[in-house]
């Protein structure tokens, strides 16, 4: 049984520091996802919404505690570090989790948990038996917690907490590390908007007449005599749509700008909003859209902003430059941090810029080379 817990004790340590690290570089996607579910259970449970609000208006504080402490406890657990306390947290962080999945699956909300950010998309049944997996384990931890040989790595561990804190605050004030999205520098997206070419893969279930038993197979049955056509499935649905579906940009007149955005040197210049956007920022973006259109470089500002508000903002702050409207979900996706920057060559991602490290047109210029 000691072996059994030492294997417990590496496998939910991998587990939780990998599934950590790939939310701490992006914790604004998992704080989106928090989001969502904090506003399901404010609709969903009437009599404690204020609460859910609160936690929903902080998601993005969670999130980064959440996506740190997965690093922290997952490399804790590898490294035997004070294991009482440890599996203490271990278990109140799953149980927890447990419950978000759960609920995913069962009222079908947030269908997407975000267990392991963008990395890996998991289906909210196959999160929710993840989850039960790792319960299983996190209680043996836990039944043996006085058993483990505690390892003395407090500098260690000062040096995790500190890297896996800073890791967000960085991916939070800048841009992800690494990025995961289909947005990320290098992709294209008129491609991703294609079909997979993947064949699709059917799972056909028939009734034998002649022994009144279903059979699944992988071909259509052309007997009718002998077998009756029940049902279809696609087993790998999920594989055969498109990475980008949903991005598609429009004037103010609702005609489709789409295409345009792929055709030669664009700079997009996103504002999800407008509310709390730096003055200097603003200015900065001014000078590099006045150079970059010098230079043969398009720039375009989309905005999910009502266009009251947009046109008084873009009046109040000199801005010229044409907007166009997006879908918010799908600048959230494209852009962590308000206002953002995204260097597009032919529809190719040449180059992403956070608001806190707006380009020169040197940088615009080496990019597009």
């Amino acid at each position: 049984m000691k072996l059994f817990s030492q294997i417990a004790r590496i496998i939910v340590g991998v587990i939780f520091t990998f599934s950590g690290f790939v939310k701490v570089v992006d914790p604004v996607g998992t704080g989106i996802k928090l989001e969502e579910y904090f506003e399901v259970f404010a609709q969903d449970l009437p009599s404690l919404q204020g609460l859910f609000m609160f936690f929903a208006h902080n998601s993005l504080l969670l999130s980064l505690i959440f996506c740190a402490l997965e690093v922290i406890l997952g490399l804790a657990t590898l490294l035997s570090y004070r294991m009482k306390i440890t599996s203490w947290l271990l278990l109140i962080i799953i149980v927890f989790f447990t419950f978000l999945t759960f609920y995913s699956a069962y009222f079908n909300k947030v269908t997407d948990c975000g267990c392991f950010g963008d990395f890996l998309k998991l289906k909210p049944w196959t999160s929710f038996n993840k989850d039960i997996f790792l319960i299983v384990f996190i209680l043996i931890i836990f039944t043996f917690k006085n058993k483990y040989a505690n390892s003395n790595h407090n500098i260690l561990m000062f040096v995790v907490t500190t890297i896996s804190f800073g890791i967000g605050i960085y991916a939070i004030r800048y841009l992800p590390p690494i990025d995961f999205l289909p947005y990320a520098i290098g992709k294209s997206i008129p491609e991703q908007m294609k079909p997979t070419g993947i064949k699709p893969m059917m799972e056909f279930t028939f009734l034998n007449k002649k022994t009144n038993e279903d059979i699944i197979v992988k071909e259509f049955l052309l007997d009718t005599l002998t077998y009756k056509y029940v049902s279809m499935v696609t087993l790998n649905e999920d594989k055969l749509k498109p990475k980008i579906t949903d991005y598609s940009i429009s004037d103010q007149k609702g005609n489709d700008y789409t295409d345009s955005t792929f055709a030669g040197n664009k700079l997009l210049v996103i504002f999800k909003d407008v509310k709390n956007t730096d003055i200097e920022q603003v200015k900065k973006l001014k000078s590099l859209i006045k150079t970059a259109e010098a230079k043969g470089i398009s720039p375009m500002i989309l905005t999910s902003v009502i266009q009251a508000d947009y046109q008084k903002f873009s009046e109040v702050n000199g801005i010229t430059t044409p907007y166009f409207s997006a879908d918010a979900t799908v600048l959230k996706t494209m852009a962590r941090t308000n206002p953002c920057l995204i260097l597009l060559k032919n529809g190719v991602v040449k180059g992403k810029w956070g608001n806190h490290s707006i380009p020169k047109i040197e940088s615009l210029a080496e990019n597009l080379k």
